[in-house]
């Protein structure tokens, strides 16, 4: 038997075993994490069993077209007392990834990690991890199919959204011929790909514009120009008026200038904790970088959060990079 096929019926099985689940994706959501989260609660619907889906913190408003946005809990502000046996985490590449959600979990906790990233450690009892797909709204596909759940609109709708993110609008390396076959079988269950890309990837809020006039100004070049950075601070956040959200992207601007080989962005997103994001050609693998940091990603798309003041975050990650690209910074 393939081998993931075996993991995908234990993940299955996992979900059928239970009735009462807590859904959970990665902090600081993105496409893939959100449409997996909610299609994972679709699919449970379907199957009569009962979930509370969360996160640590805001997800961001322009996935709100999606079904069942309005059950995504965020415990900051909406703590639990519930204690859950049956956990389901998705797109989390590593055991932090879930952030602060221990305190929810049973003494005996069963726990399914679904995930895509190279960097997972597999801190699941159920591991269903796949470093081949491109999403891990991919590797659910499969296991809607294998759970025999009905592919409403709704549940295409937010499987595509993660392929869709994920691939960078089906133009990165990562888009394979199964991926386009996914979306090809998705599209005829009535999603309507204009409108998801126009929600995910072309509209911007103004307070994007606002944080990127400023970031533009921060944009440097070093490592012989190999490596392009960019910086967002608190004050700019506060004199902009702009959510963390607002600062999502601006690291492709860095990525995609001619003769760079990986764009970063230093977002400070409080006072003393910055957000790393960086994006690689074919010279750096990423991934590797930020494990170094205690973060994680994939060979081209990478992070991690550092505490400290910008200059030391910007400090320490130039001298991992030093070594990655075998260039000395040019300070």
């Amino acid at each position: 038997m393939n081998p993931n096929r075996q993991f995908v019926r234990e993940a299955a099985l996992f979900m059928r075993e239970h009735d009462r689940f807590l859904v959970l994706s990665h902090i600081n959501p993105d496409g893939d994490a959100t449409g997996s989260a909610l299609g994972v609660v679709l699919m449970l619907e379907q199957l009569g069993k009962q979930y509370v889906v969360v996160n640590e913190g805001e997800t961001p408003e322009k996935f709100a077209f999606l079904p069942r946005f309005d059950q995504l809990r965020n415990l900051r502000k909406q703590p639990l007392e519930e204690k859950f046996g049956a956990v389901i985490a998705v797109d989390c590449a590593d055991e932090s990834r879930m952030g602060d959600v221990r305190s929810l979990f049973d003494s005996g906790v069963r726990l399914l990690n679904i995930d895509h990233h190279p960097t997972n450690d597999g801190f699941g009892d159920v591991n269903l991890i796949r470093t081949d797909a491109a999403a891990t709204a991919e590797i659910l596909f499969d296991v809607a199919e294998e759970l025999g759940v009905s592919f409403t609109e709704e549940l295409a709708l937010c499987i595509y959204t993660g392929l869709l993110t994920d691939t960078g609008g089906f133009r990165y390396s990562n888009t394979s011929p199964r991926v386009m076959e996914i979306a090809a079988r998705l599209l005829s269950y009535g999603v309507k790909p204009g409108e998801v890309a126009e929600r995910c990837l072309e509209e911007i809020t103004f307070a994007h514009v606002k944080i990127l006039r400023r970031a533009l100004q921060t944009l440097e070049l070093s490592h012989q120009n190999l490596i392009a950075s960019i910086t967002v601070s608190v004050d700019d956040f506060l004199e902009t008026q702009a959510e963390r959200e607002d600062a999502g992207g601006l690291v492709n601007y860095c990525r995609n200038i001619e003769g760079v080989e990986v764009g970063v962005s230093f977002v400070e997103s409080e006072p003393g904790v910055v957000k790393v994001s960086m994006r690689a050609r074919d010279r750096v693998d990423v991934s590797l970088v930020a494990k170094q940091m205690g973060g994680g990603g994939h060979a081209k798309a990478a992070g991690c959060t550092i505490r400290g003041s910008l200059s030391e975050v910007k400090q320490k990650v130039s001298l991992v990079l030093e070594e990655a690209v075998g260039v000395k910074s040019d300070e």
